[in-house]
C-alpha cells in the first residue's frame, strides 16, 4: 500500500534525542540521523554520508553541524558539505537531502515529503506529556509488520470485544454495535456511546453509567482519543452527539498514538495514555499504563501473526464487513493523497 508522503511523521520522543548524539530512525525506507545542536535546533538529514555512504548517525555533532566520523566531512543542518579534511574545493554535488522537522506535543515530527509543502499547521494536535490538565505515561513498541495493519487495527474497533476481553475488559457492545464515523479534511472521526453500563476497566463505575469514546485518526496514522462516563440518559440529552466532557462523572483520558512506517514490514507504535488531572492521579495513570501494556502486547501478537499469513498467501485479499467502514474510508483518502502526489510530481517533472 502507498503512504501519504507530504505529512508530519513522528520520529521519536523528545527525549530520546540526546544533546550531541545523533538518532537513528528510518521512515518510509528512509534512514535518517537526527540531531540536535548546540543551540538546540533539531535537523534531520539523510543518514548516508556521500563520501563512502557512511552513517551519518555514527557522527559527532559540532555546533548545530554533523561530522561524519568515518573520514571527517563535515554537514551543515541543511544537508550541504562545509568541510573536507585535506581538501579545500567542495564540490557543488556535496550534500545530502535535508528534512523538515519539529519538536512538538513531545514529539519529534519529520516532514517526508516536498519540504516546500512542509505547514506546521498540518501536525496533528497530540497532547504532549508536559500538558498540564493531564498525567500521561508513555512509550513506544516496533511491530515486524506493516503499518497499514496498525491502521487497520486502530480504525476498527470492534476487536475489542476479543482481543482485549482479558486487558480492557471490553465487553459484546463493540462487536454488537456500530460507531458513528464522519469524514475530516485528513482522516475520520469516531465515535461511540454505551449506555447503562459499568464501563471497562479503564473507565469503571460502580453504578450503571452513560459510556462516550472519541477518537480522530488522522493523516499519517495518528490516534487522539478522550472520552468519560455519564449520568443515564445523558447519550439520548446528546442525541448520541458529543457531550461536554466537563460534565464528565470520571473516567475522562486522553491517548496519542503514532504509526510510524518503517520499512515494508516493519513499523514503531508510539503512544501515550493518563487521566485528566480532575479524574485521577499519578497511580490511575500508572494502572492504565499497565493495562495499555497488556493491551498493546495483545495487538503486537495477532497483527504480526496477521503479518505472517498475508506473507505467505498468494494474492491474498480481505472481505470487509460492516466494522470496516472508518477503514475503507481512511485507506481510501490515503490512496487518494498518495495518488495525487504521485501525479504532482509527475508533471512537475
Amino acid at each position: 500500500m502507498n503512504y501519504v508522503r507530504n505529512a508530519w511523521y513522528v520520529a521519536a520522543w523528545s527525549e530520546q534525542i540526546e544533546d550531541g548524539k545523533p538518532f537513528a530512525i528510518t521512515i518510509l525506507d528512509e534512514p535518517l540521523a537526527i540531531f540536535r545542536g548546540e543551540s538546540g535546533r533539531l535537523s534531520a538529514l539523510e543518514d548516508r554520508c556521500v563520501h563512502r555512504l557512511a552513517p551519518l548517525s555514527l557522527g559527532r555533532c559540532e555546533g548545530d553541524r554533523l561530522r561524519c566520523m568515518y573520514h571527517g566531512l563535515l554537514f551543515a543542518a541543511d544537508g550541504t558539505v562545509v568541510e573536507i579534511p585535506g581538501q579545500d574545493q567542495i564540490p557543488p554535488q556535496a550534500r545530502v537531502r535535508a528534512f523538515p522537522v519539529v519538536e512538538l506535543h513531545s514529539w519529534v515530527w519529520v516532514w517526508m515529503g516536498d519540504p516546500a509543502l512542509a505547514d506546521e499547521a498540518l501536525i496533528p494536535p497530540a497532547v504532549g506529556l508536559d500538558h498540564p490538565d493531564y498525567i500521561l505515561g508513555h512509550g513506544h513498541l516496533d511491530y515486524a509488520a506493516e503499518a497499514r495493519l496498525i491502521n487497520d487495527n486502530l480504525l476498527d474497533f470492534s476487536h475489542l470485544t476479543f482481543v482485549h476481553a482479558n486487558s480492557f475488559g471490553a465487553g459484546p457492545e463493540f462487536a454488537a454495535t456500530q460507531a458513528r464515523i464522519t469524514p475530516l479534511d485528513r482522516g475520520i472521526r469516531y465515535e461511540r456511546w454505551i449506555e447503562n453500563s459499568l464501563g471497562s476497566s479503564s473507565r469503571r463505575s460502580d453504578v450503571p453509567m452513560d459510556s462516550y469514546m472519541r477518537y480522530d485518526f488522522l493523516i499519517p496514522g495518528v490516534l487522539l482519543m478522550t472520552g468519560g462516563i455519564f449520568p443515564l440518559g445523558t447519550a439520548k440529552a446528546c442525541a448520541f452527539g458529543a457531550p461536554d466532557l466537563d460534565e464528565a462523572k470520571g473516567g475522562v483520558t486522553f491517548t496519542s498514538q503514532a504509526v510510524t512506517p518503517v520499512t515494508g514490514k516493519t513499523s514503531r507504535y508510539f503512544f501515550s495514555w493518563g487521566p485528566h488531572r480532575k479524574h485521577g492521579d499519578e497511580a490511575l495513570r500508572d494502572m492504565l499504563m499497565g493495562i495499555a501494556g497488556q493491551a498493546f502486547d495483545e495487538d503486537k501478537v495477532m497483527i504480526e501473526a496477521q503479518q505472517k499469513v498475508i506473507d505467505r498467501t498468494p494474492d491474498p485479499r480481505v472481505m470487509p464487513t460492516a466494522h470496516d467502514k472508518g477503514v475503507t474510508m481512511f485507506n481510501r483518502l490515503v490512496e487518494r493523497m498518495a495518488r495525487a502526489e504521485t501525479e504532482g510530481n509527475r508533471n512537475a517533472a
